[in-house]
């Protein structure tokens, strides 16, 4: 069941709410990100791209990052890692079939690199040093995964967390998971495109907003 749920943050006492919450209801559309977006759902990859998939935390959050990244053709919020077929938002936050909230990235590689991806990744989209967890959504559903498709994929993911690692950029070791990609599959229908959709939802001001506003900061040349 979707919760409402008092924390401490930065020392105060706020109100905020985890991703699951209730409020699924579109509220006004951003039009100028929803009308340049596609909104295919095919998993295929067009000629022209890639894919690159991730989970760190909520997928509304980590998906609307990448939506907005130059080179990114299109992204998919979804469900992979785990051991059932077929999972749904309400059996993976059981926290009982082992997938992780995920996102598939459609991008192409003649305009942005699968490294630079990894960047934005690590570190903007989420914090890579919680466990089972991001901020207020506590869970294996919501542990850090870097999916790869080959031996080159996971040496780049290997190669890159060492050298985060060793360069003191977090105060903890990396808590991300290297996992070969199985399975990947597609959310239900009002996940996509969550953020853009639902300005005023309090999740989306109080946790997403901040992790899309830090990439921005954070790579402002690749903002489209």
């Amino acid at each position: 069941m979707k919760i409402f749920v008092f924390w401490i943050w930065a020392s105060m006492i706020s109100l905020a709410v985890n991703c699951q919450n209730t409020g699924n209801q579109p509220g006004n559309q951003n039009g100028n990100d929803l009308n340049q977006r596609s909104t295919s759902m095919d998993l295929k990859a067009a000629p022209d791209e890639a894919i690159f998939t991730i989970a760190g935390g909520c997928f509304w959050c980590v998906e609307e990052v990448y939506e907005r990244t130059k080179g990114v053709h299109r992204a998919i919020s979804g469900y992979a890692g785990g051991h059932t077929k077929n999972p749904t938002y309400e059996s993976s936050n059981t926290g009982q079939t082992g997938h992780a909230e995920t996102v598939q990235v459609y991008y192409n590689p003649d305009s942005i690199s699968f490294h630079t991806l990894l960047e934005v990744f690590f570190l903007a989209a989420h914090d890579p040093t919680q466990v089972d967890r991001q901020g207020p959504d506590v869970g294996t559903q919501y542990r850090s995964i870097a999916f790869y498709r080959s031996p080159e994929e996971k040496d780049a993911i290997e190669n890159y967390m060492a050298e985060l690692n060793a360069s003191g950029k977090f105060e903890k070791p990396i808590a991300t998971e290297i996992k070969k990609l199985d399975t990947f599959y597609p959310a239900e229908d009002y996940h996509q495109n969550y953020y853009p959709q639902n300005p005023g939802n309090p999740y989306i001001q109080k946790v997403s907003r901040p992790k899309v506003e830090k990439f921005e900061r954070k790579f402002p040349e690749l903002v489209k």
